[in-house]
């Protein structure tokens, strides 16, 4: 299976709860920005470094936030994309920002959690208790505000062996800072398909609505959204630099080829119909001529 890794700078996507507000501050002084992130070590140890197409270990085993023992699997391998968030619950900040984004940017889809992708989210931190992440959720569902999607989005805590297991698989580096007694990591949702595999990594804490429609459309492989949102998935190609769908000219041009193609074909048509009709009438005005000539 041909596989794509890549590794980006964090100092480009990544926000962190630990750091969050220098970086605030940083936004009203840029040259203080740089300066603060280049001069913060422990930013180096934060990362996402992409697995594109690899599987996920669908058997690692969590509880959900009723109690109940599950594996991944559960998840996956009923035709819907998995959208997948690594998050804490006790999180003062970056895990609500990123929840809050995804689930502003999800409520303007015409796709529905539970009906059309299914979304997980898995606390890296194995002290959050099952009572936490049903409180989450039930607190998620209310805010998204509609109906039919409470299978929709689960969250699950686990033991630290299988969240290590699972963050590596995906490339999700984070740790956890003793002195304030919270764990940096980055801003991130991940998209896969519906058999458990790597489709798209999504950055930030905001989330367009056409680049979640396109992930999900994409990593459905087509199975779910309109025709209309496959014909935009073949204009629109994700782009690395900036983190979302842009325009894919190539495929733009080609379709810009094959309407032309199509109105001249229809214009030629056109022509010779009417090309056809005229003889047509011609050769009928002869032949009454010949008729009329005959009958005198």
């Amino acid at each position: 299976m041909m596989q794509f890794r890549k590794t980006y700078p964090v100092s480009k996507f990544i926000l962190l709860g630990l750091f969050m507000p220098v970086l605030l501050l940083s936004a009203w002084a840029p040259s203080l920005a740089q300066q603060v992130r280049n001069d913060i070590p422990e930013l180096k140890r934060i990362n996402v470094r992409e697995h594109l197409g690899d599987h996920i270990p669908l058997y690692t085993t969590f509880t959900d936030d009723s109690g109940r023992t599950v594996t991944l699997g559960d998840y996956f391998n009923q035709g819907k994309p998995v959208i997948l968030i690594l998050a804490y619950y006790t999180c003062p900040m970056l895990c609500n920002l990123v929840m809050n984004g995804l689930s502003d940017g999800l409520k303007q889809l015409e796709l529905l959690p539970g009906r059309d992708f299914q979304i997980v989210t898995i606390s890296i931190d194995p002290r959050d208790p099952v009572s936490l992440a049903a409180a989450k959720r039930k607190n998620y569902l209310a805010s998204y505000g509609k109906e039919g999607i409470d299978a929709g989005w689960r969250f699950l805590v686990g033991s630290q062996d299988q969240i290590a297991i699972l963050a590596d698989s995906v490339g999700f580096e984070y740790y956890y800072d003793k002195e304030t007694e919270q764990y940096a990591h980055p801003a991130v949702v991940m998209v896969l398909t519906p058999d458990g595999r790597m489709s798209r990594y999504l950055y930030g804490i905001t989330f367009r609505k056409n680049d979640l429609k396109l992930a999900l459309v994409e990593a459905s492989q087509g199975k779910i959204g309109t025709v209309f949102d496959k014909f935009l998935l073949y204009c629109y190609h994700y782009d690395p630099d900036s983190k979302g769908y842009v325009l894919f000219a190539a495929n733009l041009m080609k379709l810009g080829g094959a309407v032309t193609l199509l109105l001249a074909a229809v214009i030629l048509t056109v022509f010779w119909l009417k090309e056809k009709r005229r003889k047509y009438g011609q050769l009928m005005t002869l032949i009454v001529q010949v008729l009329i000539q005959r009958n005198q």
